[in-house]
């Protein structure tokens, strides 16, 4: 058994061990018996006592048989709590204490890795957000182009992008909503956001 499965086996188990009653609520799913449905990086996911399963996985997930990606979703579980969502101001993942650790990674595997397809990312805003239940980004976002999108029901991440012109390259820039940490520990934040970022590119390919 590989660690990533082990992890979130043993997130499962500490989940069902002590079940709340209202997790349903808490993590925006429906709920059948002991299973749980929920939209998680475009797709549909089930939560079962048993592992994760993503129904119609998107190729990236695919790729990595959904082990990061299911092991994101036991630990948004993990730490449901009945907290409503927090969206603004939104907040640069360097803000969140103890992410330091993990800020070159985030730029580099989040925010970087989506530079070279900001063109394309643009002509395919509709469909990204139809994808990953995305909606405008708030009135004076900023940069050339900005959408909301929610890899998972409490977590929203804010991209603003920027176009190639005479003086600049173009450029990348994710926030989170206000309270994300509260439904995930940092270091998976960072996880959330490179996962998001490979499905947009996933979404328009």
């Amino acid at each position: 058994m590989d660690n990533y499965t082990r992890l979130t086996l043993d997130n499962l188990n500490k989940l069902y061990t002590s079940l709340p009653q209202n997790l349903d609520q808490c993590i925006q799913a429906k709920r059948d018996e002991n299973k749980f449905k929920l939209n998680a990086f475009g797709t549909t996911c089930v939560i079962s006592p048993l592992g994760i399963h993503f129904e119609a996985s998107v190729e990236t997930l695919a790729k990595k048989e959904t082990l990061i990606p299911g092991l994101l979703v036991s630990l948004y579980a993990l730490n449901a709590t009945d907290t409503r969502i927090n969206l603004s101001p939104f907040k640069a993942f360097k803000e969140f204490p103890d992410s330091t650790p993990y800020a070159g990674a985030f730029a580099t595997h989040t925010e970087q890795l989506l530079v070279p397809h900001v063109p394309k990312i643009k002509a395919n805003i509709p469909k990204i957000m139809a994808t990953l239940k995305g909606e405008a980004a708030p009135q004076g976002t900023g940069g050339d182009f900005s959408f909301v999108v929610y890899p998972l029901p409490k977590i929203a991440l804010c991209y603003i992008f920027y176009e190639e012109d005479e003086d600049f390259p173009p450029g990348v820039t994710c926030l989170y909503s206000q309270n994300a940490r509260q439904f995930m520990p940092v270091d998976g934040l960072a996880d959330v956001g490179e996962y998001t970022s490979r499905t947009i590119i996933d979404t328009i390919t």
